[in-house]
């Protein structure tokens, strides 16, 4: 059973969140994913069991921003 894991990324706008989607939407572990780049921490929120964390923050890295979990 999966959980929402929480993510304070580098991401600062809308464009930020498109350039991770394709990567992101790729990855068959991830169940789901919300991006908040209105908010102070610039959160990302993804549902996937804990095995998908090192993919999650490949995939953010390949995109050109940087993620720590936060939850």
């Amino acid at each position: 059973m999966s959980k929402p894991i929480l993510f304070k990324t580098t991401m600062k706008c809308d464009g930020c969140v498109t350039a991770v989607t394709p990567g992101l939407n790729a990855l068959k572990e991830v169940k789901s994913w919300k991006a908040d780049v209105s908010g102070a921490e610039k959160t990302l929120t993804i549902d996937a069991e804990e095995s998908a964390i090192p993919k999650v923050v490949a995939a953010l890295e390949k995109a050109g921003f940087k993620a720590e979990r936060i939850s």
